[in-house]
């Protein structure tokens, strides 16, 4: 398929961007912004997790569908997420601007260009930028995880713990998301391993959250999560 013709297709296809939000009033107009421009034509909706600040305000001023999941975690947010939501594809990002929004209309195409059921953003943060973006053992737990997914399966992704990535609808209206918290983004990676679904990664740029922008992942507990 040509790129004219992945583009043309592009556009006839339903696409919803989803983000779920926890605390982020200082980042989720900006992420609502960048994915605007990068995909124009795009539904764009936030879904707030229990946010005690304006979360939810910010995003419906920036153009967001702004939605509630009262069940607090990020599986139970991305299982509404998955549930209500009908479209054609589903790029999937967090909403604290971190992920390079750019990426996403290449994503789309590789989705559709090899009949992909899912494109995962992998991170990729310059060595000197790197403290900025992650957190104390965050970069090391990536690398064991991988390797133990490599173990079992025979093949991993080379960033299981990526929040960014691009779904079929099969994909998402079949996955059964079991997952209350972070570990999600394992759940999902090792469902599609597991099944030997048709993915693919690429490499896409990860910068540091704004300033008041605060991480809610807990190292060790939600590590212990992830692994069990």
């Amino acid at each position: 398929m040509s790129l004219a013709e992945s583009d043309s297709r592009a556009d006839r296809l339903k696409i919803a961007v989803i983000l779920p939000c926890y605390n982020e009033e200082t980042a989720i107009a900006r992420t609502i912004v960048d994915f605007r421009a990068a995909l124009p034509d795009a539904t764009i909706y936030v879904y707030d997790n229990n946010s005690k600040d304006r979360t939810r305000d910010v995003a419906a001023a920036a153009g967001a569908i702004v939605r509630s999941e009262r069940r607090q975690g990020k599986g139970a947010v991305v299982r509404r997420m998955f549930a209500d939501i009908e479209a054609d594809v589903y790029v999937m990002a967090d909403g604290d601007a971190t992920y390079d929004a750019a990426a996403a209309p290449p994503m789309v195409r590789r989705l559709l260009d090899e009949q992909l059921d899912m494109v995962v953003g992998a991170r990729i943060t310059p060595a000197t930028r790197a403290d900025e973006a992650y957190r104390r053992g965050h970069q090391w737990g990536n690398r064991l995880f991988t390797t133990l997914l490599t173990s079992m399966f025979g093949q991993s992704f080379s960033d299981i713990f990526s929040g960014y990535r691009v779904f079929s609808r099969r994909f998402v209206k079949s996955f059964p998301v079991l997952s209350a918290g972070f570990e999600i983004e394992t759940e999902i990676s090792v469902h599609a391993l597991e099944l030997a679904m048709p993915v693919a990664e690429v490499q896409t740029a990860y910068g540091a959250r704004p300033e008041g922008s605060v991480s809610k992942l807990s190292t060790y507990s939600d590590g212990w999560r992830i692994l069990k």
